[in-house]
């Protein structure tokens, strides 16, 4: 299912609801923060930089949207205890939380599976499969808290179609697509929306280290595709549920 990402919203679209985004401190998942902010949403800004979170944080302030909360936690060596306390620290301060975006990921080696060098795929795989489980699994008692709650998985196209030399990157994309639905069925009858979008080509970092010969000049920025997030996370979206979604730039 097609996406547009030309959505215009108002400045209370998403007052009062509690949103979580990984990576939240660079690329799409900063572009997203501001848009949600934007829209009336408290956002809680996790990542593992606090330099980069606190420069963004900076960002929507100084633009007079509504005040992020800062969550330095790193996926990779994130321990149950940590997300235990991630939940208590939701709970206590929010007494719930409508959004859980899962943006963080890095994109590993491009390389064949024979030659893939172990350290870094386990590496992959903890930060693009295992912390969004797991982050997953300690906050869904905060998500059935709301009354109309969302979990957006990001993925990618080579996690839908398997394309040779993406290595532990485009299985973790597979993985996070079956991650999604699942989770999609066992909440199918609570107030807990699960989806997956790919949110196709664009302009960051990640993009770059894929592609190092391309022209990013005809790649679309992260602010121009971020306006569709907080039409995923708004009232206009709540049918959706168990679907692969794809940004449209229009």
């Amino acid at each position: 299912m097609q996406i547009s990402t030309n959505y215009s919203f108002s400045q209370d679209e998403l007052a009062g609801k509690v949103i979580l985004v990984t990576g939240a401190n660079r690329g799409f998942g900063k572009a997203m923060t501001l848009d949600l902010a934007k829209a009336g949403a408290t956002v809680i800004m996790l990542g593992r930089d606090l330099g980069s979170l606190e420069t963004a944080y900076d960002e929507v302030v100084d633009a007079g949207f509504v005040e992020p909360i800062l969550y330095p936690l790193d996926l990779e060596g994130a321990t149950p205890e940590h997300y235990d306390q991630l939940q208590k620290d939701v709970l206590d301060n929010f007494g719930k939380l409508d959004g859980l975006i899962h943006n963080a990921g890095i994109i590993g080696a491009m390389m064949p599976i024979e030659q893939y060098d172990l350290k870094l795929w386990y590496s992959t795989m903890q930060i693009n499969v295992n912390a969004p489980f797991m982050l997953t699994q300690c906050l869904i008692p905060a998500l059935n808290k709301s009354a109309d709650a969302r979990i957006l998985f990001l993925s990618s196209s080579v996690g839908r179609n398997a394309r040779a030399y993406w290595g532990a990157y485009g299985v973790s994309k597979f993985a996070i697509e079956g991650l999604s639905k699942t989770l999609s069925e066992e909440l199918e009858k609570t107030n807990i929306k699960t989806n997956s979008l790919d949110p196709k080509r664009m302009r960051t970092k990640m993009r770059q280290t894929a592609y190092p010969a391309e022209n990013a000049d005809n790649i679309p920025t992260p602010e121009s595709m971020s306006p569709a997030i907080v039409y995923l996370m708004g009232e206009n979206a709540k049918a959706l549920n168990g679907e692969q979604l794809t940004l449209e730039l229009n």
